[in-house]
């Protein structure tokens, strides 16, 4: 199984308040791509190649709404609490935060979790309280995954090391495997790795070489989860990616990185035809 997965982070801001949205009003943008992609993504085999769409919460419910009938298009969350409600138990007292029970409410089936972006600011609320463990991080991300798994949801959970743990690389991402898993049951959870070290303007992307290394590795310490590449895949790494057999599929955000930057759904599905070579 093929697994593309889309991050549209807070790709729904307009322009003239600092985002990239130049595509569709924000009060229709989720729904705009839900209806621009899932036509054309009725080409593939829903046997060999699932399609997830993680939206920043407010698009939710607009974009499970402008899901046809039999949709390709899986719509999921970028995130969860670490705690949900339960009958008899607490019914809900979760202010800011967002429930896995929520969200199954909703008809969002996928969650996306500790991706670098996330592993960040948990990192940066720890240290305000004197907290610098790596450790701590993982713990968290690790009793959201089980709650998302208990209710049924798909995750793909994120790892990935930075510049400073390159010596040591194989530690950092056992570390984040084995508490990140612990108690997990693997069968619903695709592994996205991000070699937060190669991401980002100025830095030299990783190469297949590494990337192949890397996914040998996660696949061994895991017993076989599928691995993505979540370093981005974009149409100039797609045919890269595709020829690497241990990489099961790739985590999209920007289509474009040059000019009017943002996602675009054409160039979307663009990248999608280039990676899965039809």
């Amino acid at each position: 199984m093929k697994h593309i997965f889309l991050n549209l982070k807070r790709f729904d801001v307009p322009v003239s308040l600092g985002g990239v949205n130049r595509i569709a009003p924000i009060g229709q943008w989720g729904a705009h791509i839900v209806s621009a992609t899932q036509e054309a993504l009725k080409a593939y085999d829903p046997a060999e190649v699932e399609f997830v769409q993680y939206f920043p919460e407010a698009h939710l419910l607009s974009a499970v709404a402008a899901c046809c009938e039999n949709s390709p298009v899986q719509v999921g969350c970028q995130g969860v609490y670490r705690m949900n409600t339960a009958p008899g138990g607490n019914f809900g007292a979760f202010t800011t935060n967002r429930p896995v029970s929520a969200m199954k409410a909703m008809n969002v089936n996928a969650v996306i979790i500790g991706h670098c972006e996330e592993r960040n600011d948990k990192m940066g609320i720890l240290a305000e309280a004197g907290v610098t463990d790596a450790p701590a991080v993982n713990r968290i991300l690790n009793q959201e995954i089980r709650l998302a798994v208990s209710q049924g949801m798909r995750v793909l959970y994120c790892i990935g090391e930075k510049d400073t743990e390159l010596d040591r690389w194989d530690a950092v991402l056992r570390e984040q495997l084995e508490i990140g898993l612990e108690a997990v049951d693997k069968s619903r959870v695709v592994i996205g790795y991000e070699p937060i070290w190669s991401i980002g303007p100025g830095k030299t992307p990783a190469g297949k070489e590494y990337i192949t290394k890397i996914a040998r590795f996660v696949k061994q310490v895991t017993g076989g989860i599928d691995v993505v590449y979540g370093g981005g895949l974009k149409k100039d790494n797609a045919e890269m990616l595709a020829s690497i057999p241990e990489i099961d599929g790739g985590l999209i955000a920007l289509t474009r990185f040059q000019g009017e930057i943002g996602f675009y759904p054409d160039e979307y599905l663009e990248i999608i035809r280039t990676y899965l070579g039809k």
